[in-house]
């Protein structure tokens, strides 16, 4: 896992070729909105795209984590598939669905039975270089959805010199990224983490909680600024040593948010072992973006080695579709 970290301005580098490469046909009808269907590692790339495009993205992009499909999708709709290994079956599940409604379909995957559909019904699809646990793959399938939209008029051409610029950005920074991750992720060690960020972030929130899940072996939280300000900070109430607080941001974040987050701080620092801030870096909310996923990477896996586990091993997952396969 370290190494496929390591990897990961390289494997932009490569997502950008594959997006350059990729044949897609245009809509029959016109897109009115757009849906993106998949779950875990493959799934949290539409999470984060969705965010990044709501300011410029004209028409609605929503996502979906299960094995349905919402009602309004059409012969208007175009639906994303995103499954890495291509047998997700919830993910299969919401692709026959939306065959079902003629949807326009476009598939991201490195094969399996998605692509198989995908090819024998003449789906647009894009592929991505297989045998690698899907967590670790990110950077394919997240490049691939701007790719999607830009060739569809969801949103205009920036994207391109954002995501290269973002490979530029993690080259130049990678050994500061790896010195704070180290530092983090040893104010995070024997902690359940408690991870905030502010609103159009929380993809991001998200994407590290799953990876401290996946390659720390441990439970962890997260919430959203400003909305944790009228629930969860009201649950702060009882000293834990054992709880830790991570806030991601953004120096350019709205003030009223930076606002919120100080005082925050004044009231959960009573409460936790620790606040770490971690700032992005970057110019456009791509780069900034994969900063972060990256910079949370790396504390995923450090603390993975300060707890002597494995990073790659997913057994439980690998039991839980063992047996749902004998159902």
């Amino acid at each position: 896992m370290k190494q496929l970290v390591s990897n990961f301005s390289k494997q932009l580098g490569e997502a950008i070729n594959i997006g350059n490469a990729s044949k897609l046909t245009p809509s029959a009808n016109k897109i009115s909105n757009v849906l993106i269907c998949g779950l875990g590692g493959s799934g949290i790339g539409g999470n984060i795209a969705s965010e990044l495009v709501v300011a410029n993205a004209n028409v609605p992009v929503n996502i979906t984590k299960g094995y349905f499909i919402p009602t309004y999708v059409d012969e208007n709709t175009m639906v994303i598939i995103s499954s890495y290994s291509g047998n997700t079956e919830e993910t299969i599940n919401c692709m026959e669905l939306a065959m079902a409604k003629n949807a326009k379909i476009v598939c991201i995957t490195s094969g399996g039975k998605i692509l198989e559909i995908a090819k024998t019904k003449g789906f647009d699809n894009i592929v991505v270089p297989d045998g690698m646990p899907p967590r670790s793959c990110l950077g394919y399938s997240l490049t691939q959805l701007f790719f999607v939209f830009g060739f569809f008029g969801i949103i205009t051409n920036d994207y391109k010199k954002e995501l290269e610029e973002a490979v530029k950005l993690l080259d130049k920074e990678e050994n500061s990224i790896i010195a704070e991750a180290k530092i983090v992720a040893e104010k995070l060690l024997g902690k359940t983490p408690v991870i905030y960020a502010t609103t159009y972030n929380e993809g991001i929130a998200i994407r590290f909680r799953q990876q401290l899940n996946e390659n720390a072996k441990i439970l962890c939280w997260h919430h959203i600024i400003p909305e944790m300000n009228h629930n969860e900070l009201v649950g702060w109430t009882e000293k834990n040593e054992n709880l830790a607080a991570i806030i991601f941001l953004d120096k350019d974040e709205y003030s009223r948010n930076l606002s919120r987050v100080q005082i925050n701080k004044e009231v959960i620092s009573k409460y936790v072992s620790s606040i770490t801030e971690v700032y992005s870096k970057g110019n456009s909310r791509i780069e900034k973006a994969i900063y972060f996923i990256h910079l949370g990477d790396w504390i995923s896996v450090f603390l993975a080695e300060m707890r002597g586990v494995d990073a790659v091993e997913v057994n439980v997952i690998n039991h839980l579709k063992s047996a749902l396969s004998k159902i």
